[in-house]
């Protein structure tokens, strides 16, 4: 059996707090992906099942082997605070990969979310616990871990497809209602600003509109709706 897991990758908080700082912004995943030119959108089955809550935050990768899903423990030694768990599950939608402990667990180490390219379960407890959770599918089955004691093939920290993109550990990763954006790591410091403007003039757009502006006079203003 094939178990891989890598260090953590070195990651400068100062490119990353930027963008915890836009929390706040609403449609913060449509932001994103507008300021890379519509670029790094994971697939629209990709949805938040527990807490309403935006997920941001760098990512530590999991690939599991199709046909053999494990729990994701070993995350548990690498991740640290502030950290985005993203997993391949290669779509699997009847063997959920993480529950409710896990969510507890992963709160307790300070990880902020959880974006999973197969199922989750125990979604109720997850929301009790206030932990988000985007998946493309809930299933109520676990995986085989518990009762065969396995926790491998797993790799950790190794380029992953999650939500039919490939996500690097490190990158980072945005999920809201909406969906999931995700900015390489090498490109936070140019798409930042470029965020950044774009929301400011939806907020002014927004207030214009609130006061009864028209297309031409928002095209006129801004260049754009």
């Amino acid at each position: 059996m094939k178990k891989i897991i890598n260090p953590r990758p070195e990651i400068d908080e100062t490119l990353i707090k930027p963008y915890r700082d836009m929390e706040d912004v609403l449609s913060l995943s449509c932001i994103i992906t507008d300021a890379m030119e519509r670029e790094g959108v994971m697939r629209p089955d990709m949805k938040p099942r527990a807490a309403d809550k935006k997920i941001i935050g760098p990512a530590i990768t999991v690939k599991l082997t199709a046909g053999d899903i494990v729990d994701c423990l070993d995350v548990f030694d690498v991740a640290k605070p502030g950290d985005v768990i993203v997993i391949d599950a290669f779509g699997e939608e009847n063997t959920s990969i993480w529950g409710g402990l896990m969510s507890g667990l992963a709160r307790n180490e300070g990880i902020v979310g959880a974006v999973i390219d197969g199922s989750c379960r125990d979604t109720d407890e997850s929301k009790m616990l206030g932990f988000p959770i985007t998946s493309k599918v809930v299933c109520p089955r676990a995986a085989h871990t518990a009762t065969s004691g396995r926790k491998d093939p797993i790799e950790i920290n190794v380029p992953i497809v999650c939500g039919g993109i490939v996500v690097n550990p490190g990158d980072l990763v945005v999920a809201d209602e909406i969906g999931v954006s995700v900015v390489p790591y090498a490109d936070l410091a140019k798409v930042y600003p470029i965020a950044r403007e774009q929301a400011d003039k939806e907020i002014a757009s927004r207030e214009e509109i609130l006061k009864g502006a028209k297309v031409d006079d928002l095209l006129r203003k801004f260049g754009r709706i």
